[in-house]
């Protein structure tokens, strides 16, 4: 039996993470839209990381500058209070990437472990993180931000929190479904026969040959996380940072909409975030094309 499963148990972690960012590697430059998904997601980091000093904010108005076109000196306009368009759009990435990388972060950690342990230990244990996982699973996510928006004060890392806490149901769920089928493997028997302590099995073993499904999973909260917290925004729901969603509401509220010469002030922001979305979107397909090989080509 050791001798069968040697190769399973014996897989270090770093010929694991070798293996993974290979097939990543192999994602990106092997699928047009994946490899176009992760360049714009690189240009939009990249832009978010460099704005600061780059393009630097303004930080006074300039009422003689309200609401301008495009000109040579403000390449996308001015705002309602004369600021320029293109500084708010480099820096206004940053804190929505900040953000959607918190909460798929919580929502990943908590869904991951639980479904492992669950499938795992099995039993009471198992039955009642079930139900539980149905339950959550049943309640409208974003009626519930906005009710509770309305009791609680959210600001954007506490929402990032409360995001991450609401997404772990529907990740249990696949993630436990998968340790089921995964528990039958020799390595893993293997491991139950050495007596292993169980959270070196769930973390070492286990995990670790769900990281692509784990990836790709990462890509689609990310997703739902920048539409849960622009929609709020939009709505007036949450207090008023520098972020694109920001951005949309101010352009609505102060009629941008009307106003030819400063449609730029609303439109801007809307493709970034359909294009990091898009990006995010893309990116996870080619990931899924990789790590399911159901879908490999």
């Amino acid at each position: 039996m050791a001798k069968q499963t040697a190769p399973y148990t014996t897989l270090s972690q770093s010929s694991r993470l070798k293996k993974t960012l290979s097939q990543m590697r192999f994602a990106i430059l092997h699928d047009k839209a994946g490899f176009a998904g992760f360049c714009i997601l690189c240009i939009i980091i990249l832009l978010s990381i460099a704005a600061p000093i780059v393009f630097p904010l303004d930080t006074m108005s300039d009422p003689s500058q309200i609401m301008q076109g495009p000109s040579a000196e403000h390449i996308l306009g001015t705002d309602y209070l004369g600021r320029d368009i293109w500084a708010q759009i480099a820096n206004g990435g940053r804190e929505l990437l900040i953000f959607a990388l918190v909460a798929a972060l919580i929502g990943i950690a908590l869904g991951a472990l639980l479904g492992a342990f669950s499938a795992i230990v099995g039993g009471i244990f198992d039955e009642v993180l079930s139900f539980l996982a149905d339950v959550w699973l049943s309640i409208p996510r974003f009626p519930l931000l906005v009710v509770l928006s309305g009791f609680v004060k959210l600001d954007s890392m506490t929402l990032a929190v409360v995001l991450g806490v609401l997404s772990w149901a529907g990740l249990y769920r696949t993630i436990r479904a998968e340790v089921l089928s995964l528990r039958e493997r020799e390595f893993i028997e293997a491991a139950f026969m050495q007596d292993l302590p169980l959270p070196h099995i769930i973390l070492k073993e286990i995990l670790p040959n769900l990281m692509g499904f784990i990836i790709v999973n990462f890509t689609l909260l990310m997703r739902s996380s920048i539409y849960s917290q622009v929609g709020l925004v939009f709505l007036g729901l949450l207090p008023l940072e520098q972020n694109w969603g920001v951005m949309i509401n101010q352009a609505w509220t102060q009629g941008a909409i009307y106003n030819p010469d400063s449609i730029l002030y609303i439109l801007a922001p809307t493709v970034m975030i359909c294009l990091l979305i898009i990006s995010l979107v893309w990116a996870g397909k080619a990931l899924e094309d990789v790590f399911n090989p159901s879908l490999r080509k």
